[in-house]
């Protein structure tokens, strides 16, 4: 078996920024513990696989160790393949998935992501969620993963957490941000629950982020980066119950699996 494999570094127009996915357009599903060594060799935070049916895909994300319901930075990178190399005249794609249907458009050299919002609520956090780090949040709030919201982009650029500790929290990780110093919020995402100790760059995270910012700040177009080492920018827009997620992509590599 021959699977075609493209590697592309999403949310950056610079090659060794953004964060790195891997997609395999496949004519049909394989086995899913193929997929999920396909992941683990991979060893990035995501491989996204996808099947054409009909007029859209049916995509899949896979980390090094488990599926995952959502990963925004892998569709993008996926919805990039597809515009820049096997449908070339689209600009709009539907992918269905396990968080019910996506919808990526193109504009200019833009990827818009339309996802769900995951509004945040208000929580009283856990005690051992507090050992994680070394600071203090000004807020805690909770959808599935926690948002802890710090004083400042200097506090979340130089965080340093403890991953193990997090292991322990009830979460499916831990998103910290504050209002950025020249965009309107930063932004870091630390999910040792999926393998992952920080990823680079994470449309998920903003699905919670977006619609905590967009109620805060009083806007619905946000201007965003995560702030991790290799960093990302984000392009967002509040949508009541979904998000708007746009940004760049750009080919690191192109080639095929031998199975």
């Amino acid at each position: 078996m021959r699977i075609p494999i493209y590697q592309v570094d999403a949310f950056s127009d610079k090659l060794f920024s953004g964060n790195p996915a891997a997609v395999c357009p496949l004519d049909k599903w394989p086995d899913s513990a193929v997929m999920q060594n396909i992941a683990a060799e991979n060893n990035l935070s995501e491989t996204a696989f996808f099947v054409k049916e009909a007029d859209r895909y049916h995509i899949r994300w896979m980390t090094p160790t488990n599926e995952v319901d959502l990963c925004g930075h892998a569709t993008l990178a996926s919805a990039f393949v597809i515009f820049h190399y096997l449908e070339k005249d689209l600009d709009k794609i539907v992918f269905h998935s396990r968080s019910g249907e996506l919808i990526v458009t193109r504009e200019g050299d833009l990827i818009c992501l339309n996802f769900p919002a995951n509004k945040p609520a208000p929580q009283t956090s856990p005690g051992t969620l507090l050992e994680v780090f070394p600071i203090a949040p000004q807020e805690v709030l909770f959808n599935r993963t926690f948002l802890l919201v710090f004083r400042s982009e200097a506090e979340v650029r130089r965080m340093k957490p403890d991953i193990k500790k997090l292991l322990e929290v009830p979460t499916f990780g831990a998103i910290i941000t504050a209002r950025g110093d020249s965009v309107d919020f930063v932004s870091r995402f630390f999910i040792p629950q999926a393998g992952i100790a920080e990823d680079p760059v994470t449309g998920y995270a903003h699905t919670l982020l977006i619609p905590y910012w967009a109620e805060k700040l009083h806007k619905k177009k946000l201007h965003a980066l995560q702030v991790s080492q290799r960093g990302g920018e984000l392009f967002c827009e509040h949508l009541k119950d979904r998000v708007k997620i746009s940004g760049k992509a750009v080919l690191y590599l192109e080639g095929r699996i031998v199975i």
